[in-house]
């Protein structure tokens, strides 16, 4: 059957025509998906190639490539932001790229597809290295990075789950004693305790197991956490403190690394089946092992012992230094070697100096408060995935549990690790001058609360002030390195190699109905349906131009029953001409020739109050404060002079979109740079939030890649026009 993104009958097939294959993809929304498969399609067509293009977007795979036409390919283009599985393309030329290159330079991309390495699996191209990004950059993510981010996205819920059974255990269940908050042995809230304790052990290993898993596939997994269980439990190499997260990156990507090198070596053909599930996980794991035990474990055990030592030597001098001091140690690994020494030194003298002690307490829940505040301040600057985690940080910090900050530290550590510790610095340092005492080993507000601090006052001092640090230091080095940049990144883990498809017609619904080329994980789902071709849009756009419009805009304008329930003829008075587009959502009430608005937020008012005029519209003011919540998680600005502002809420009482146009653009912090002159609102009910919206801002999306659809959309005279070019959108 011929793919409805192949260019028409002929094209390509003579000549210099090449057969190729494309698979688009970004993890979270879907505008970029489907703009960058019409970009690649139209280019194709253009240069005499004939293309298919598989888009991955959220309501699932789409025009999904089979294998006869992997079969005659001559070479395939990942456009993706997403881990994309490549063994369907063995032997074939690929070229992986960012999904942004597939939108802004389709040309260039298909020029590189001929010259690409031939893909020979397990992550190498025909050198034995790994498939490269289109030369001159692309915005595709490096290994490093997509294994790292993979890790942190596998963690989390281990974080999320272990942090908040411990503290809800702790606050129910817990007595203030000498040796800190203890719950009674034969108590029901034990038991969850000891859950929520499971829960944070497997944390680490989770981190290293799925870093490895993200750079060599299954084999990978085990050595992956084995070696992470090793680094967080350092009784094992001598240690009174496990490696931490840190030791868990280390140890994610050796083991990684290590299975790619294994399976480099060449065995005979009688043993190939059994390399993946016996073989290489018990090499990697036993060398990885014993290498951390061996190797690594003597100079971890050696920094616990001779800091122990030297902060003992600092006993006595200025308050404030030593505070300083251990506010570093206690935000610096969280958890690992060095936060448990200042952890440990702090708790041995709670009944000698409780002042030490008290310092420690201050630090302790800074850096998950912290960085949970950073996620409100700045919710923009986080993904979704992150801004649920900065919530039970802020709730595991008050419980004093630093851990719920590693999530944060591993996905950024450059940006993340300073701002903590100049945070505890500020809280260890108020609190030293302060002489605040602990009298029980354990930090954070729950110690005072529950009565064990002495210097009540300038402890929650120390704790907002270090807090509050750390927040705006975050939020200073994120904005230095680009606050979108790393909100795209921290949201992009790697998905799990070759998931099983849903069956089709299965959407894979999501929380977000658009993107700014950001990312956040998850595994490939299918359902049927297909990417509408350069070919279909340029028959559109031939069609208009050569006074056959009507019957396209005719088809669209049947009669129907509108989104809210009232039957509509979906014709005007004029023969061809139309009221109403995109299945009765945008009608003739709900589009405007022009903006009187010149600022994005002004824009999105008057966009609401056009929206209002449907008569779907219950709470303006509603709609407009979800539309203003949907931007500070990034800008809906899409490029091409175009944005798609769009809201989830019960302000409204059915599907519904706006259209207006402002000549004179607006600034919508789009990617490209370009301001906005076609603005489309969306706005639907959380009943309704599925697939149905998810689909028009697909057909949005594809549609406006077609330069002349666009202009033609710009130049229309009136409201009539403008709804019989938008009324090609099908």
């Amino acid at each position: 059957m011929t793919s409805p993104a192949d260019p028409p009958n002929g094209a390509g097939a003579s000549g210099p025509g090449l057969k190729l294959l494309a698979v688009t993809a970004c993890p979270t929304g879907i505008a970029h998906t489907y703009m960058a498969a019409e970009k690649l399609a139209q280019a194709a067509e253009s240069l005499g190639h004939s293309m298919k293009v598989e888009t991955q977007g959220s309501i699932g795979a789409e025009n999904v490539l089979s294998d006869n036409d992997v079969r005659n390919a001559d070479g395939v283009i990942i456009a993706a932001d997403k881990d994309v599985d490549r063994s369907r393309f063995i032997g074939k030329k690929v070229l992986v790229v960012g999904v942004a290159e597939g939108i802004h330079h389709p040309e260039r991309l298909i020029e590189q597809v001929r010259e690409a390495p031939v893909y020979q699996g397990g992550g190498r191209d025909a050198e034995g290295g790994a498939a490269p990004a289109a030369p001159g950059g692309g915005k595709g993510r490096s290994v490093t990075y997509k294994a790292l981010m993979n890790g942190v996205s596998y963690m989390i819920p281990f974080v999320v789950v272990g942090g908040l059974l411990i503290a809800v255990s702790l606050a129910l269940g817990g007595d203030t004693t000498s040796e800190g908050i203890v719950i009674p042995d034969d108590s029901f809230w034990k038991t969850v305790n000891d859950i929520g304790t499971i829960g944070f052990q497997l944390m680490i290993p989770a981190l290293s197991g799925y870093i490895a898993y993200a750079i060599a596939d299954r084999p990978a997994l085990v050595p992956g956490m084995v070696g992470g269980w090793i680094a967080a439990h350092g009784e094992l190499y001598d240690s009174e403190a496990g490696a931490g997260f840190i030791g868990a990156i280390v140890t994610g990507f050796l083991a990684g690394y290590l299975v790619l090198w294994i399976k480099q070596v060449r065995v005979p053909k009688f043993v190939q089946p059994i390399m993946p599930i016996i073989v290489i996980p018990i090499v990697a794991t036993s060398a990885l092992g014993l290498f951390f035990i061996y190797v690594l474990g003597e100079p971890i055990s050696w920094v616990f012992e001779h800091l122990t030592d030297w902060l003992g030597g600092l006993t006595g001098t200025s308050a404030a230094l030593l505070g300083v001091l251990l506010g570093l140690m206690i935000a610096f690994d969280m958890g690992g070697p060095v936060n448990k020494t200042a952890f440990l030194f702090g708790a041995g003298l709670v009944s000698k100096n409780p002042e030490v002690m008290g310092a420690c307490a201050a630090a302790i829940p800074v850096p998950p408060l912290g960085q949970g505040l950073a996620t409100l301040l700045r919710r923009r600057m986080f993904d979704d995935q992150e801004r649920e985690t900065g919530l039970a940080a802020l709730f595991m910090g008050f419980f004093g549990i630093t851990e719920g900050a590693i999530p944060f530290a591993a996905a950024r550590p450059a940006r993340v690790i300073p701002a903590n510790m100049l945070g505890g610095a500020v809280a260890g340092a108020i609190a030293g001058v302060a002489s605040v005492e602990d009298n029980v080993p354990h930090g954070g507000p729950i110690v005072a609360v529950l009565g064990a601090v002495g210097g009540v006052p300038m402890f929650f001092v120390a704790v907002v002030v270090g807090t509050a640090v750390t927040a705006l230091g975050t939020i200073a080095l994120m904005s230095v390195g680009g606050g979108r940049a790393m909100a795209a990144e921290a949201s992009s883990p790697v998905a799990p190699p070759a998931p099983e498809p849903v069956p089709a017609g299965v959407g894979g619904g999501v929380g977000d109905i658009g993107d700014t080329g950001a990312a956040s994980g998850g595994a490939r789902t299918a359902s049927g349906g297909a990417a509408v071709s350069a070919a279909s849009a340029a028959s559109a756009v031939s069609a208009a131009s050569s006074g056959t419009a009507a019957p396209v805009a005719a088809r669209t304008a049947v009669s129907v029953e509108t989104a809210d329930g009232e039957p509509g003829s979906g014709t005007a008075s004029e023969p061809g001409a139309v009221d109403q587009v995109l299945s009765g959502y945008l009608t003739e009430r709900t589009v405007k020739e022009r903006l009187t608005a010149n600022r994005k937020d002004a824009a999105i008012r008057e966009m609401a109050e056009l929206l209002a005029a449907s008569g779907r519209v219950a709470d303006t003011a509603e709609l407009v404060r979800a539309a203003f919540a949907r931007e500070d998680q990034g800008t809906t600005g899409l490029g091409e002079e175009i944005a798609i502002p769009h809201a989830k809420t019960d302000a409204v009482t059915a599907p519904v979109v706006g259209f207006a146009r402002a000549p004179e653009g607006i600034d919508w912090g789009a990617p490209d740079g370009t301001k906005a002159r076609l603005v489309f609102m969306i706005a639907v009910p959380e009943a309704a939030a599925g697939d149905e919206h998810l689909r028009i801002l697909a057909l949005l999306s594809r549609t406006l890649m077609a330069a002349e659809f666009r202009e033609r959309l710009l130049g229309a005279a009136d409201v009539g026009a403008i709804l019989r070019v938008l009324g090609e959108i099908e």
